[in-house]
């Protein structure tokens, strides 16, 4: 069980660091989308709209890897408090 512990907590911690990045990633490639955004709106050109619509797919696909890797942070941080539940007695 201590060994589970171990692991949970390591793979935890692990997400967490990829959450930091994906969170600066998300913010990076959604400035540059707003950018490419008002450029297609002042350019008024196909290759712009198309500029843009790819980097708005790209944010969303980004954001739901993000939200992906914050689901996979809850389950391992309940899966620790189960873990340390049954480690630790009751103290009733």
């Amino acid at each position: 069980m201590e060994r589970r512990l171990r692991q949970a907590t390591a793979r935890l911690r692990e997400a967490r660091e990829e959450l930091t990045v994906l969170d600066h990633q998300v913010a990076a490639l959604a400035e540059e989308a707003e950018d490419l955004r008002v450029r297609s709106l002042v350019g008024d050109s196909p290759l712009a709209d198309k500029e843009y619509k790819e980097a708005q797919r790209t944010v969303e696909a980004m954001s739901r890897s993000r939200a992906a890797t914050a689901a996979d942070i809850a389950k391992l941080e309940r899966t620790i408090d189960d873990l340390l539940e049954r480690f630790v007695p009751d103290p009733s």
